[in-house]
């Protein structure tokens, strides 16, 4: 049985992305996607305009909630063979109902993956008064490029990233 980490959420939090379960890497430096490879942190200090890219855990942390985000996985433990979703069984959820009665800022939520997506869905479904964001994975499982990736996470955010991709996003998932 593996278990997740605490949220990262506080008072402010407005933003709140979930992913499903942290993977091996993560688990052994118990940091939120801490393999090499994952695209989380370079797509959220791109975005977030803050290059480069801190190796301190607490300053990635602090960025996220600077600009009103928090993240926290689906899965509270389930058993799973290396650290593939798909591999999941005997899962049980997190308490999200606790969660937003504490902090009633979070009115989005943006998921790293479709099977977070998939599980919140199944347990919560839709949540009045938060609206659901499915971003393609910053897992290094999914082979879409880096580039395509930060497109697609960049329409959740208020920042001019378009620009800096030299179109806006047209809603297609290339690499997907």
């Amino acid at each position: 049985m593996i278990q997740s980490f605490a949220p990262f959420v506080n008072s402010k939090t407005e933003i709140l992305i979930l992913g499903t379960m942290p993977g091996i890497a993560s688990l052994e430096k118990q940091e939120y996607y801490a393999h090499k490879r994952n695209h989380f942190w370079k797509i959220m200090y791109t975005l977030l305009d803050n290059l480069p890219i801190s190796e301190i855990f607490e300053e990635k942390i602090q960025l996220l909630q600077a600009n009103k985000i928090g993240i926290w996985d689906v899965l509270e433990n389930c058993e799973r063979k290396g650290s593939l979703d798909i591999h999941i069984k005997n899962q049980k959820e997190n308490d999200f109902e606790t969660l937003f009665k504490e902090f009633p800022a979070i009115t989005k939520i943006i998921f790293n993956g479709k099977e977070s997506h998939k599980y919140f869905l199944k347990k919560f479904g839709q949540i009045k008064g938060i609206t659901y964001h499915v971003m393609p994975s910053t897992s290094p499982a999914n082979t879409m490029s880096f580039e395509n990736k930060l497109k697609i996470w960049s329409t959740c955010f208020e920042y001019p990233i378009n620009t800096f991709l030299g179109k806006p996003f047209d809603g297609v998932f290339d690499d997907q």
